[in-house]
């Protein structure tokens, strides 16, 4: 066999057998008015999509409908669905549920007030930036146990779509767990994805690799939102 002359640069390929996972932040949800909590669905705060959020939806369907997604997991929140409802139109796919994807419990805080005492600076709020931990707010879940169940949902995708591009549709804690957990990076590193943004992991066996984060070249201007913690 001739020697090569020259070697030139490739691009990124999986490999093989690896899971292709590109994790949509739900759209922009319905705004939160102190003293009229959202309905709760396992103790979570569960509001619908907001107008905004629905035509988010709209675009990200559009761009993903042409990727080869070989299945569309939704979380147990009205959102997620509401927001995987456009792709699951364009490309024939029935959402599939996965509980573990659903987004850091906040204790105390649910239900919408999150908003609220983060908008306002409340102590507690500052006090959870510093530390990088949902778990300051009492009642919260706590750090090793939202990292364990977001790893084990990660886990099972991979076995069930071996060699295959996923779209998980879930929330801003949760992509940013991913994303920590991927990169070993602090706890807080990739916290504030946009709403239907779009960020992906190669996961093979073990290894996890970051392929992108946030992105909304799918949005136009009116669709984008302002970046803000979880919910």
């Amino acid at each position: 066999m001739p020697e090569a002359t020259e070697y030139a640069q490739k691009s990124f390929t999986p490999p093989p057998g690896s899971l292709d996972l590109l994790l949509v932040r739900h759209g922009q949800s319905q705004a939160y008015e102190p003293g009229r909590p959202f309905a709760l669905v396992d103790g979570q705060g569960d509001p619908p999509l907001s107008p905004i959020g629905r035509e988010q939806a709209e675009a990200v369907g559009a761009r993903l409908a042409r990727e080869g997604i070989a299945a569309l997991y939704v979380t147990t929140m009205v959102r997620t669905a509401e927001t995987a409802a456009p792709l699951a139109r364009l490309s024939g796919l029935t959402p599939l549920v996965e509980p573990d994807l659903r987004e850091v419990h906040l204790g105390e805080w649910e239900g919408g007030v999150f908003r609220q005492r983060v908008a306002e600076g409340d102590p507690i709020a500052l006090e959870m930036m510093e530390k990088e931990r949902w778990d300051v707010i009492p009642g919260a879940e706590a750090a090793d146990a939202f990292e364990a169940r977001v790893r084990a949902a990660v886990g099972r995708l991979a076995a069930a779509h071996p060699g295959q591009r996923v779209v998980a549709v879930t929330h801003g804690g949760v992509i940013g767990e991913v994303l920590r957990q991927a990169s070993a990076a602090r706890p807080f590193a990739f916290t504030g994805a946009e709403n239907c943004s779009v960020s992906q992991v190669v996961v093979v066996g073990e290894r996890w690799i970051v392929r992108r984060f946030n992105d909304t070249a799918h949005l136009s201007a009116g669709f984008a939102t302002v970046a803000t913690p979880p919910t």
